[in-house]
């Protein structure tokens, strides 16, 4: 296999294995690109490898884990579906792609932001991956006994999210594009209350990047109350986004012509309610979800 080929072959998932260490989708390409640029300097030895995909596998590890250390992250930008899809789209089985969806959902996302950064590599390539321990061992050049015991421990971490979480009422296709139309229509008609009359009780609303956090519905209300008209007009365009229902908010100032792109909302659905709405306005994304620059 030469270089292109690589490259060809293993960026998206090399991507998306950066995007869940560092929870970043721009810094998830800038340590791709970092990736192969250390491979092409080494370019002359890796030929005799037997296997490559380890080999820069161990590469992205080390490169997420200079970045992390000494930071404590929390996921800061959404990834795209359509750029997941190249990824699911050669996995075999049902079962592969749920447990690639899942591991990029942003609850789950947050859920390893608890773990150290080693602990999260190990978790990320022996239980998502499904990489062999000794494979593991290598590229954190560390022990099997090490990477077995960092593993039960990240296991124990995430056991212990997931129990304090609630069982998810299960929602329809059906539900999810009435709930993503009504989120829709409410913006465009700057009709706050309709999409206070969508959430849960115990609703929680995000703006990244370190804009606020509002958990429970009266707070919640207040802030869209406060904060939906403020900006101009909107016109929102559905997507998806780590594997949940999304929007590309676009807004119009006062006295402009034109829509430019504002905010990337993440919507949580269970049931017949919204129950999370995660914004993150960066605008500039727009281009990695394939939707135009203005309107």
């Amino acid at each position: 296999m030469d270089f292109d080929d690589a490259a060809r072959r293993y960026h998206r998932e090399l991507h998306v294995y950066c995007y869940r260490m560092l929870g970043s989708f721009d810094e998830a390409e800038d340590h791709v690109q970092e990736v192969f640029l250390r491979a092409w300097r080494s370019r002359d030895t890796w030929q005799g490898l037997a296997n490559v995909r380890a080999w820069l596998y161990r590469i992205a590890t080390n490169a997420c884990l200079d970045t992390l250390r000494g930071h404590q992250r929390r996921p800061s930008q959404p990834y795209p579906d359509t750029l997941l899809d190249e990824l699911t789209s050669d996995q075999p089985g049902p079962e592969t792609q749920a447990v690639t969806r899942e591991s990029i959902s942003l609850a789950y996302l947050a859920a390893i932001q608890l773990l150290p950064p080693r602990q999260r590599a190990v978790l990320i390539l022996r239980d998502v991956l499904d990489c062999p321990a000794t494979e593991v061992a290598d590229q954190l050049d560390s022990s099997v006994p090490a990477v077995k015991s960092a593993l039960q421990r990240a296991r124990a971490t995430m056991a212990d999210y997931q129990a304090n979480r609630a069982a998810v009422p299960s929602t329809s296709d059906e539900t999810e594009r009435r709930l993503l139309q009504q989120y829709i229509e409410a913006h465009e008609h700057a009709d706050p209350e309709s999409l206070i009359a969508l959430l849960r009780e115990d609703v929680r609303l995000t703006i990244h990047p370190g804009v606020g956090e509002w958990r429970g519905k009266p707070d919640v209300a207040e802030a869209l109350r406060g904060g939906m008209n403020s900006r101009g007009a909107w016109r929102v365009l559905p997507t998806r986004a780590n594997g949940q229902p999304a929007t590309v908010g676009y807004v119009r100032a006062a006295g402009g012509t034109v829509f430019r792109p504002f905010v990337i909302g993440v919507l949580g659905i269970e049931g017949d309610r919204l129950v999370s709405m995660t914004a993150f306005e960066d605008a500039h994304l727009v281009s990695a979800f394939g939707l135009p620059a203005t309107l």
